[in-house]
């Protein structure tokens, strides 16, 4: 069983962070809580993608959770014991905040899903690029039962990878999906076998971590804003970067490996 899917030791922190090669591996590490999302959490996740961005050697991420599953949502304990509204606000703009930290990482992310993504835990899968998910995984937003609603993110991300009509489903019911379901829908990219969840997700990573950076984080770059305009401007914006991309010294590698018929290397320049 992979370390990620393992009780946690003692006194280790609530996020783990290794690489793999050119990947890093962000392991949420509170298994007696079903790693919940906390502020020590946030914390932490925020400052692992922000040094991860950073790093020329990373080329990607994959972002995991240890013990029974990935992650059952916010942490309901430090959410009963805010005091207020104000409170609350500011304890959901600050996970807005960080998740959308991973969204706009100009390194592509993969979120490795087994056993649960609940509420804040499918913010946090939804807010990556690409989602693995083990066969008997189940995905929701549940807020609705508690009164209250999905807030970071998730009534807004969930309809752009979703028929919008089942996104209201999910959001309004508060019911799971599976994850056969969410690969049939698209919200999931691949299926994995039972405890395989985060061996796939490198698996994917790695084919990401073997790309041009350049080009990597303006692909993310136009289905991220080209969603936001018409369809015109979007394809004026795509044939810019395009163009940007056509002068850099890793479009000359990759067509020099092709015609040499080997794996080209890229440097991010």
């Amino acid at each position: 069983m992979d370390r990620t899917q393992a009780d946690a030791l003692p006194g280790e922190p609530a996020l783990l962070t290794r690489t793999r090669g050119a990947v890093a591996v962000l392991t949420l590490n509170r298994p007696d809580r079903l790693n919940a999302v906390g502020r020590d959490v946030l914390g932490l996740l925020a400052a692992a993608v922000a040094e991860a961005s950073a790093d020329d050697q990373v080329r990607a991420l994959v972002i995991a959770g240890a013990g029974r599953a990935f992650c059952a949502g916010a942490d309901l304990g430090e959410i009963e014991a805010l005091g207020d509204a104000r409170a609350f606000r500011a304890f959901i703009a600050r996970m807005t905040e960080v998740y959308q930290l991973v969204s706009d990482s100009p390194k592509p992310s993969v979120a490795a899903l087994h056993g649960v993504a609940f509420g804040g835990g499918l913010e946090l899968a939804l807010a990556c690029d690409l989602r693995v998910a083990e066969v008997g995984a189940r995905l929701g937003v549940p807020e609705m039962k508690l009164g209250v609603l999905p807030g970071a993110g998730g009534t807004q991300r969930l309809p752009r990878l979703v028929p919008p009509a089942v996104a209201r489903q999910m959001i309004l019911t508060g019911e799971p999906v599976t994850a056969q379901r969410a690969y049939d829908l698209g919200l999931v990219s691949e299926l994995a076998a039972p405890g395989e969840a985060l061996t796939a997700a490198l698996a994917l990573a790695g084919q990401l971590a073997a790309g041009a950076p350049l080009a990597l984080a303006a692909g993310k770059r136009l289905v991220d804003r080209g969603l936001a305009m018409d369809l015109a401007a979007a394809i004026s914006y795509e044939g810019e970067a395009v163009s940007m991309l056509f002068g850099t010294a890793d479009r000359a590698a990759g067509l020099a490996a092709f015609r040499q018929r080997r794996p080209p290397v890229f440097t991010g320049h």
